[in-house]
């Protein structure tokens, strides 16, 4: 089992989905590990927009890590290697800095902010320009494409 995972970020949306079932088809196929991330993107981080009271994350974070199963076991049902976690930060910013270790970074190209029509999103754009490792873009299926 090679030591540097292949990370995919989720957010639940349908992209991150593919996302992860391609990550999971390339791990398997690769003998990598799989690890899949989720963010919280602090509100205390917002700056100007910070509500008073919002510096405890301990319900977004219980959100994110739900999110994070249902959406494993949506994409995957039962893949015994990989490992699930969730970090703090801007989704794009986080995913970089882990990129550092990592084999391949796989993103779906739109998450549930995205605007419809974009090629990519934000996230995606971002990880493409500053990852420290090869970057693999899942493309959105319209609903014509399904």
């Amino acid at each position: 089992m090679d030591a540097q995972p292949v990370i995919v970020g989720v957010d639940g949306s349908s992209d991150s989905v593919r996302a992860l079932q391609w990550a999971a088809e390339y791990a398997r196929d690769n003998g990598a590990r799989i690890q899949v991330l989720a963010v919280v993107d602090r509100p205390s981080a917002w700056g100007p927009l910070a509500m008073a009271g919002w510096e405890d994350t301990t319900a977004l974070e219980a959100d994110r890590r739900r999110m994070l199963a249902e959406t494993v076991r949506e994409a995957l049902g039962e893949f015994v290697e990989l490992e699930e976690r969730v970090l703090a930060g801007h989704p794009a910013e986080a995913l970089v800095r882990a990129s550092a270790d990592a084999r391949l970074l796989v993103v779906g190209s739109r998450g549930r902010g995205g605007f419809a029509g974009m090629l990519l999103g934000s996230v995606s754009q971002h990880v493409i320009a500053h990852a420290r490792c090869p970057v693999v873009v899942i493309p959105h299926e319209s609903e014509a494409e399904r």
